[in-house]
């Protein structure tokens, strides 16, 4: 029978070498797994962690070892290559951070004597390992489970792309379920026989059958269905492996019988029903941690994401914990799964792809809360040989309806695509990663866009698979694009949830980003390292607004809540505040005093509240409260804002004259204008000859640029080039739009 033992704890860990040591190292520094050895350098700003080889090694004496005729070594997640040692003789190699493999080590651990493992692990740059470029810390280490596994000769398979050994494809006919079970046996031998059982969720056994068949059918009448977070039913089935009455092996899984639909016109449809997706995306790490997260983390990231009310999670760029999936589908989930070719595609990766996307189909195959497997993020970006691209992509997408004919394919856009680009058309869905109102544009344009996208492409499926914008700590009564106060961002998510959740064509909307995120090429919004776009703060401690502004759209559950609690001092003699509740009523009290009742259709009330000395507030909405504090102040709290390192321009350095231009105007109107244009002009054309990753000046880019001030378009350049201007720089060029008369 199968024996698993879990090999988590004291493993050798070696920094930074070559080569795998032939015996126990002495002396030796000790990790537990999950390790990385990013949780810190990773997370510290200026893109110089430690991307490189280190090494694993631990000792097993013979007397740990399973019994068995076969042995397995199981690894989780090593990222992003892996070699494995066994006794100092090398044994497997593989490409790809984010998912399971095995390999079979029987042989060289021998029937005697201790047996010594090592796990050479690299994340160094490569040209044919995906993901290399991209706004994410790629993370080393030996970061998820490692197991070795005991099996008898014959046994369900281990090595097919290290799968579960069992595929359950549930079919929808009308109230009633045609289960198909396939079984993956090596070793089969005449006389052996498969039992298959099916339970439901109450474990009560409703399907029982043997066969020598690795294929086997149980019909289920009066299915009771798979529905999403309304009713997140699961069944479950094992096969068992038995010969004479001797029970050689075992393999089981949960499945959930659902049908669903991506419709051009309706959007999602779940068991035949209109079932709106509206959810986040979300990445694995966590501050100080890294992506080597302990099930306790699984677990809080979902009750966070479910007191959201959100229904769908884009799980990107690459395959995530089987826990988290396991949870997806207990919790009613809908999940879009990808891996990770992203940004930039590379010639010599190509079969990097499709393994990955083996594993990733394989080993989630049985999964019910994913409807949608995901080819690509961004490839145009730095689309490297353009050919070569699309047909990668169509080789991805053969691949997946070959593998899984049950789900469909998606690619997520980068914004400045063309909507005709010809890779679109290899997909059965797209979505597009928009984000106007932060990266240019401004937040009236996300639903327009879309509304031309649907009347030119009406039978194409088309969401929204990122847009957000970062927030940290910082505060501010007037919220202006690029300014990273935590009003922007709820202001931002307003506008869109009013363009995005009132266009029911659009199949599914995902934020961009459900937790802020490790990212150690950014320097940005006053905290090295980190994309701050998530609803929630990297160690999962603060909950933003613009989460609650979700949760009065999206959750059943009562509530109030008052915006502005890190938002204490200010300025104003009457100041607005706002208050989140998807009940229909809420009333505002100040140091006990009524300020009256409003109603707000969109969830959404807004308060002007008399702002002298300390007022503390409380917001009622039926059975609900919440509670926050004001107080007023001669002069703004600079601790709310935030200082740019390098050039700091005061608001009064910046000197606009009536009827001229000024750093703070936007570029489309300075367009307008032909001396403006001629100064924009050259600025562009300076900026493009510095190349940052990822530019491509076109005439979506130019849309986007259009909503920028002058001011916000040269700084962020400037991050992306290394080159931020001087002050001196900045005023210079202050000086020249001041000499152009507006239009």
């Amino acid at each position: 029978m199968r024996t698993t033992l879990n090999l988590n704890r004291k493993w050798a860990f070696l920094f930074n070498t070559q080569e795998a040591p032939k015996s126990m190292p002495s002396p030796a520094y000790f990790v537990n797994l999950p390790h990385t050895w990013n949780a810190i350098d990773g997370q510290d700003g200026g893109n110089d962690y430690f991307r490189g080889a280190c090494c694993y090694v631990k000792q097993l004496s013979r007397e740990e070892i399973p019994q068995a005729e076969r042995l397995f070594l199981e690894v989780q997640g090593a990222n992003s290559s892996a070699d494995l040692y066994v006794n100092g003789v090398h044994v497997a190699h593989h490409d790809g951070g984010y998912s399971t493999w095995r390999a079979e080590i029987t042989e060289a651990a021998g029937r005697e004597g201790d047996v010594l493992l090592a796990l050479r692990v690299s994340n160094a740059p490569s040209g044919t390992v995906y993901p290399q470029m991209a706004d994410f810390t790629f993370y080393g280490g030996l970061y998820r489970d490692v197991n070795l596994i005991g099996v008898p000769a014959s046994h369900f398979d281990l090595t097919y792309y290290g799968g579960p050994g069992i595929a359950v494809t549930p079919k929808m006919q009308g109230e009633r379920a045609q289960v198909d079970i396939h079984a993956y046996l090596t070793g089969q031998k005449p006389g052996q026989r498969l039992r298959y059982r099916v339970f439901d969720a109450s474990g009560k056994e409703i399907f029982c059958t043997e066969t020598p068949e690795t294929q086997a059918q149980c019909v289920i009448e009066q299915v009771h269905r798979w529905h999403g977070r309304r009713d997140p039913y699961l069944y479950s089935a094992t096969v068992e492996l038995w010969e004479g009455d001797t029970l050689l092996d075992r393999v089981g899984t949960r499945f959930g019988c659902r049908s669903f639909a991506l419709d051009p016109q309706q959007g999602f449809l779940l068991n035949g029903e209109r079932y709106p997706l509206h959810g986040v995306s979300r990445h694995q790490d966590r501050w100080g941690i890294g992506n080597a997260l302990l099930p306790e983390h699984h677990e809080q990231d979902m009750d966070l994401i479910c007191e959201m009310g959100a229904n769908t999670i884009r799980l990107a760029h690459y395959q995530h914990d089987q826990r988290f999936y396991d949870l997806c589908d207990e919790r009613g989930m809908v999940v879009w799964a990808e891996i990770p070719y992203i940004s930039r595609h590379m010639g010599g990766g190509d079969e990097n792809t499709i393994s990955q996307m083996k594993e990733l189909i394989a080993q989630n195959y049985n999964h019910p809360s994913i409807v949608v497997w995901g080819l690509s993020n961004e490839i145009t970006m730095s689309p490297g040989d353009e050919t070569d691209m699309i047909k990668n992509h169509e080789r991805l997408n053969a691949l997946c309806h070959e593998m899984d004919p049950t789900r469909r394919t998606v690619i997520a856009v980068v914004s400045m695509c063309d909507i005709h680009a010809p890779y679109l058309r290899i997909p059965d869905a797209v979505s597009y990663n928009h984000y106007f109102g932060w990266y240019g544009g401004d937040t009236s344009m996300n639903g327009p866009w879309f509304d031309r996208f649907h009347a030119e492409f009406p039978d194409v499926p088309i969401g929204m698979s990122e847009y957000g914008c970062e927030a940290l700590n910082w505060h501010t009564s007037t919220p202006q694009q690029g300014d990273y106060t935590e009003e922007y961002q709820a202001y931002y998510h307003e506008e869109l949830i009013r363009q995005l959740f009132t266009r029911p064509y659009i199949w599914a909307t995902h934020v961009w980003n459900m937790f802020d995120f490790g990212a150690d090429a950014r320097n940005e919004g006053g905290e090295n390292g980190q994309n701050h776009k998530g609803l929630v703060t990297f160690d999962r401690s603060y909950t933003k607004d613009a989460l609650y502004a979700y949760k009065a759209w999206l959750s059943d559950e009562p509530f109030v809540h008052l915006c502005g609690k890190r938002y204490v001092d200010r300025v104003e003699d009457v100041t607005r505040v706002t208050v989140y509740s998807n009940l229909p009523e809420v009333e505002l009290r100040v140091n006990g005093k009524s300020l009256g009742k409003k109603r707000a259709e969109d969830h959404f009330f807004r308060f002007d509240v008399p702002n002298a000395g300390h007022s503390r507030l409380t917001a009622i909405a039926g059975d609900c409260r919440d509670e926050s504090e004001i107080r007023k102040v001669d002069a703004f709290n600079e601790a709310y804002r935030l200082r740019e390192k390098g050039a700091v321009l005061n608001w009064f350095d910046i000197t606009a004259p009536e009827g001229r231009f000024s750093l703070n105007d936007r570029i489309g109107d300075i367009l307008a204008v032909p001396q403006g244009k001629a100064l924009i002009d050259g600025l562009l054309s300076k900026m493009a000859a510095g190349k940052p990753a990822g530019f491509q000046m076109n005439e979506n880019m130019m849309r986007m640029l259009e909503g920028f001030t002058v001011l916000r378009m040269v700084n962020l350049m400037g991050a992306a080039m290394n080159e931020s201007p001087s002050k001196e720089a900045l005023l210079a060029l202050n000086e020249k739009l001041n000499a152009i008369e507006k239009k």
